[in-house]
């Protein structure tokens, strides 16, 4: 599983409308940057977005993650508390505006986002904030994003409302040297923070009044990693737009494969999750190169039937 990351790198950056060869990619990475076109696809598009790729799939497998165990619902997944739906209307607010560049975007979507996890919370807290009332009031919040959504698509112009559905089915495009460097920081914080709870996690899966009995204070730590996973659902969000089914389907893999225990779960989920999707960008440009579909068509196609698998199964692994 370590090295799943370094392989699906390579097999990103060498795939494309340019393909190259590993021997081709391994050279270009010793030459370092250069004027030489292929060093320049390589080290100042393919790369990025890569890296990118890695870190989002990271993030999303990470929340996926802590939300199942929190709220100890199988199907639960970043997008459930209304993450995307306030993500998505703080970017289409932007691009409404007028505001599409690649700094502003990202800035609104994480907004947006912070904010819709905020409102659920709230709404939440008032009502004793537990998993079942979160999850409800992250659907209502939801619901309310993607009904001012189609608003404001139905408003705006067309060039706005098709740059915003392309953003909207996941754009690994955005792969700005800055955003990645305070991204990555922002999850591997996360990730160390996260990491630090596992036994609490471990705890919460086993239900909230056994959780009590052995000493844990279910409230507060709720809230802790509640923030914790929204804040890497966010961040994901912003950087690359709606990518669905990666924090639903990577964290029962990797439960099937190395059973429930999130010492060991965390590491191993953000490091599938980060390959899968490196691998899910690099089919989606290649498929119709040189133009590319969205990332979130890819993962959807890919993560889809084998949930339905999981599905039928006897037990399911849920």
């Amino acid at each position: 599983m370590v090295l799943s990351p370094f392989v699906a790198l390579f097999w990103s950056i060498s795939s494309g409308s340019l393909d190259l060869s590993f021997q081709e990619v391994f050279s270009l990475l010793l030459q370092g940057p250069g004027e030489a076109v292929e060093q320049v696809i390589l080290w100042q598009i393919r790369l990025p977005r890569a890296l990118l790729a890695g870190l989002v799939g990271a993030a999303l497998s990470l929340s996926g993650t802590t939300f199942q165990a929190v709220l100890r619902n199988p199907l639960a997944d970043p997008y459930l508390l209304g993450v995307s739906g306030g993500a998505a209307l703080g970017a289409v607010i932007a691009l409404t505006f007028g505001f599409q560049s690649s700094l502003i975007l990202p800035l609104a979507a994480f907004v947006g986002a912070i904010a819709a996890l905020s409102l659920v919370y709230m709404v939440a807290q008032a009502h004793t904030c537990s998993s079942h009332t979160l999850i409800l009031a992250g659907v209502m919040v939801g619901s309310l994003a993607a009904a001012l959504l189609l608003f404001l698509l139905w408003r705006a112009p067309s060039d706005a409302t098709r740059q915003a559905i392309f953003w909207l089915a996941g754009n690994l495009s955005l792969a700005d040297p800055d955003w990645l460097t305070w991204g990555w920081l922002w999850v591997t914080g996360g990730f160390l923070l996260l990491w630090l709870q596992a036994p609490n996690l471990d705890l919460l899966t086993q239900g909230e009044e056994t959780a009590e009995t052995l000493g844990l204070d279910v409230g507060r730590t709720r809230l802790v990693l509640f923030a914790l996973a929204g804040a890497l659902t966010a961040c994901a969000v912003a950087l690359a737009g709606l990518v669905g089914f990666v924090g639903l389907v990577i964290p029962h893999i990797c439960r099937l494969l190395w059973g429930p225990g999130h010492r060991l779960l965390l590491p191993l989920s953000a490091l599938l999750g980060g390959s899968f999707l490196m691998i899910s960008d690099a089919i989606a440009r290649s498929i119709y190169a040189p133009a590319e579909i969205p990332v979130g068509v890819v993962t959807a196609i890919m993560g889809a039937p084998f949930f339905l698998y999981l599905l039928r199964r006897k037990g399911g692994g849920l």
